[in-house]
């Protein structure tokens, strides 16, 4: 049975305190079936649901919550801080994508307001407007969509209407029938044992609100968005953009060649226009990925699950095509093709996996094999959507528990979530790098007495270790590399003091560009064999070798060095 878990009140302000979870604000938890909101007396007022990464109208308990109100107001955002981590193919994905959402919500009864600007402005303007008492939005793990949730409250907080203070109202798209995070096991495996009862996908509600007498804005075009996005007051400057667009095989390509060891070529990503089919699915200039509305999406799924099938259809034959040259290692096309989808919610992770599972049944007479899926794009799709889920759940209870040492943020790197921590408030920039097999815990004795000593410190779980995700893709240094950097440009926002230890330090060296990283390697075989240990540590705590950290380096070397 699915649920609608509604609402989900954030309370103000946002604690500064680093060791304090944002779940810490949620005050309550509500979970009703489609069946009973369905059959629930109407409410008055009016509601306001602001769309994020949730571009759809099908499988939105959102949706479902709001439309019991007498007015609804969908509303999309164009905010500079969620726009700017967003490629250029991302931005034409959410314009196509909001198109669609328009055209179905005014098919249920409803339109789709645009408009332009910082969020929590925009909200409050149109709850005194439409004098809403609600504003629904779908529950983030992002570290920076926590943030401007909090923004968005603490705001509403000073808003008074005659019936009550607006409040936000949180809701999931929930996978399974979880009534306890907490009673997750931590192991993927031990969870998969347990067999845990699957939700499915819900139809939209009808909407009221069309009639309102309002501006719903128009929406931009690719060329608009773009000048939209240069205008930035908190854009980077040009060197650092120069930086995250250039890709860490180019660089590392350009040294190789500076040094005369390899002809130098181009690697950067360029492409040729492509001539695009009327009715394909793949609607950007690079067209790499499946975009559009809903049912496009759900139409190239059934062309991806039926791959052994065989089509005449020129649509289904292109994405067939694309996913052969995207099946780097087996199943690994699936999330090259549909995840940038999943990411903006164009699709829900369980309407796939609901998809997915009904097709495996038509190929057997209605059951499930115990002996795995008959297709290997059936077992992609499903395996897919349902790590994803898991990483999700995984990272939800860590925000709201505050369970470990270290506060828990959450940061997404082209569709997947990375796991990091932040202390300090003041200081140098330092960012920690673990090795082989480890994660941010590897640098527990250290992060925060290097705090102490006047620095802010990050440290992060690669892509594939720890609690981060790990899809299925394929692993390389360069990969890593590139994902440093967008850390590095996208989250800690300035010049870094670099730490690898072992293979992280590896990585490290490909960033090394225009001046604006530097890089103090460590590495443990290295300090173990020659009981060498940088003063950074010797002055803070060491990182637990076997010299403990009582043998300063004699070149008198750490990364004060290289400011």
């Amino acid at each position: 049975m699915a649920l609608i878990s509604f609402p989900r009140f954030l309370s103000r302000p946002l604690e500064s305190n680093h060791r304090r979870s944002l779940r810490s604000r949620y005050k309550c938890v509500c979970c009703v079936s489609p069946t009973a909101a369905a059959t629930s007396k109407g409410r008055s007022g009016s509601a306001v649901i602001w769309f994020k990464q949730d571009l759809r109208v099908d499988d939105h308990l959102g949706l479902v919550a709001a439309s019991k109100y007498q007015a609804v107001v969908p509303l999309y955002v164009f905010d500079h801080r969620i726009l700017s981590r967003y490629s250029n193919e991302m931005l034409e994905l959410v314009i196509f994508a909001l198109e669609d959402l328009r055209k179905s919500l005014k098919e249920q009864g409803s339109d789709l307001m645009i408009r332009f600007g910082r969020v929590e402005n925009v909200i409050r303007e149109l709850v005194e407007e439409v004098k809403a008492t609600s504003v629904f939005a779908e529950e983030e793990v992002e570290y920076h969509l926590r943030q401007m949730m909090a923004i968005v409250d603490e705001t509403l907080a000073k808003v008074s209407l005659v019936d009550g203070k607006p409040k936000i109202c949180l809701w999931q798209t929930p996978f399974y029938d979880i009534k306890n995070l907490n009673d997750l096991p931590v192991s993927h495996n031990e969870f998969r044992k347990l067999q845990r009862p699957l939700t499915s996908p819900i139809l939209p509600p009808t909407l009221a609100g069309a009639k309102l007498e309002a501006d719903w804005g128009p929406l931009p075009t690719f060329d608009e968005l773009k000048e939209f996005v240069n205008e930035n007051p908190w854009k980077l400057e040009e060197s650092w953009t120069l930086i995250n667009n250039m890709s860490a095989e180019t660089i590392l390509t350009d040294k190789l060649s500076k040094l005369g060891k390899r002809s130098k070529r181009n690697l950067n990503n360029q492409h040729s226009p492509r001539k695009r089919l009327d009715k394909s699915f793949f609607v950007t200039d690079k067209g790499n990925t499946v975009g559009g509305g809903t049912n496009a999406v759900l139409n190239a799924l059934q062309a991806y699950l039926r791959y052994l099938e065989g089509t005449v259809r020129d649509d289904w034959q292109e994405l067939q095509e694309k996913l052969r040259n995207a099946e780097s290692r087996d199943g690994a096309s699936f999330a090259t093709l549909f995840g940038p989808a999943l990411c903006l919610g164009i699709i829900s992770r369980r309407g796939v996996h609901y998809e997915a599972i009904k097709f495996e049944k038509e190929r057997n007479a209605g059951f499930l094999s115990p002996f795995g899926y008959s297709a290997a794009t059936i077992a992609a799709a499903a395996d897919a959507v349902c790590s994803m889920e898991w990483y999700w759940l995984m990272s939800l209870r860590s925000l709201r528990s505050n369970e470990g040492v270290y506060s828990t943020r959450i940061w997404r790197w082209n569709g997947y979530q990375i796991q990091y921590t932040v202390a300090g408030k003041e200081g140098p920039a330092i960012l920690l790098v673990h090795g082989f097999g480890a994660f941010l815990e590897h640098y527990r004795d250290n992060i925060y007495d290097i705090a102490d000593g006047g620095n802010r410190v990050w440290a992060i779980t690669l892509l594939g270790f720890g609690r981060s995700e790990k899809p299925n893709i394929v692993y390389t240094e360069l990969m890593w590399s590139e994902l440093l950097r967008d850390f590095t440009v996208e989250v800690v926002g300035e010049p870094v003091h670099l730490i690898g230890n072992s293979i992280g330090g590896m990585f490290l060296s490909t960033n090394l560009t225009r001046g604006k990283l530097y890089a103090f390697l460590l590495s443990v075989n290295y300090l173990l064999s020659r009981s060498i240990i940088c003063r950074l540590f010797c002055c803070h705590c060491c990182l637990s070798l076997a010299c403990g950290g009582q043998v300063c380096c004699p070149y008198q070397q750490c990364w004060q060095c290289y400011s």
